[in-house]
């Protein structure tokens, strides 16, 4: 069997459903598909027995570990030869084992991290969040348009590795924080090949609403901490450019009353960035409401990420 589907859920049975029902309409059977509810009060035990007879599926249920241990658990009782580890929340386009396959099998790869993207039915605000995670104007694209596959950091919503990786690195060494891109950087440092499959993307359905967008992103910033532990390097110049915007926006109303030249500067700046937010997600989504919300999204992950980064930095200085 090429693939194991790794799917953790916790009192998620809906987004399963969704999830499983398009595996089940993939052009590529050969897979199988290994559930783990992780401490679920809401299980999944209806929803896996509908699809049964469809899908060749192992359900692991066990007490609450967080996901990323739970995905360890089902990586050890899974019999593929390559794992390719899905949040729960995500839809995969009808090609998408098809796609992975090939390019596994032509680049050679050892892991892989996928994108993702929203689809045509998903809601304004489930588009606006999309494009704040994806954009040139926010994220910088990393999250799946790079120009150097090699160095992408694959996250736990899309990824994998061969069952290979997995018994030589012993997969996640943390359950929540940040525990895919430290994952990643584990799986280069031990000198296998991971990279960007950007054709192997997914519908990311989020559920978010703008105030859990926010504590999200100020969770994401924080996990770049968690991930330094770690690996003392991975906190680079990049992942200080949200706290950089963040402290532009604050100092703009102080440069009126200091130096009206650098506010009507700083003023010019903003709005040029905020069009080409409104712009760009507007000709995207075909939307001038999702170019508006996307405005508010963006802001919302680059300041909350901005805020997260440095206050976890002075958490662990003073707790240290």
């Amino acid at each position: 069997m090429k693939f194991s589907v790794i799917i953790p859920v916790y009192n998620r049975p809906e987004e399963l459903c969704e999830l499983l029902l398009s595996v089940n309409r993939q052009n590529f059977t050969d897979l199988e598909v290994v559930v783990i509810e992780d401490g679920s009060t809401n299980d999944s035990s209806k929803i896996i027995a509908d699809f049964r007879d469809k899908l060749q599926i192992q359900y692991l249920v066990q007490s609450n570990t967080g996901q990323g241990f739970a995905r360890n658990n089902g990586m050890k009782i899974a019999v593929g030869d390559f794992f390719v580890i899905l949040d729960s929340d995500v839809i995969l386009p009808q090609n998408y084992f098809q796609k992975l396959s090939k390019s596994i099998d032509r680049r050679r790869l050892d892991a892989f991290g996928g994108p993702d993207a929203a689809d045509e039915d998903f809601s304004a605000l489930q588009k606006a969040i999309d494009f704040a995670m994806t954009s040139i104007w926010t994220t910088g694209g990393i999250r799946g348009k790079m120009k150097d596959p090699t160095k992408y950091q694959a996250r736990g919503f899309n990824m994998g590795v061969s069952q290979k990786v997995f018994e030589a690195t012993g997969g996640f060494v943390d359950p929540n924080q940040g525990e895919d891109i430290e994952w990643s950087i584990r799986i280069k440092k031990a000198g296998y090949r991971l990279e960007l499959v950007q054709e192997a993307f997914v519908y990311h359905k989020r559920k978010n609403t703008l105030v859990s967008f926010a504590k999200q992103s100020f969770s994401f910033g924080r996990n770049r901490v968690n991930v330094s532990r770690f690996h003392p390097g991975a906190i680079k110049l990049v992942h200080w450019l949200p706290t950089a915007f963040l402290i532009f926006c604050l100092t703009i109303p102080f440069l009126y009353f200091m130096n009206k030249m650098l506010f009507q500067l700083g003023i010019g700046v903003f709005l040029i960035w905020s069009l080409g937010v409104i712009f760009s997600s507007t000709v995207q989504n075909k939307s001038v409401k999702v170019g508006l919300l996307s405005w508010v999204t963006s802001i919302s992950q680059l300041w909350f990420y901005g805020l997260g980064l440095p206050m976890e930095l002075l958490r662990k200085s003073l707790k240290d």
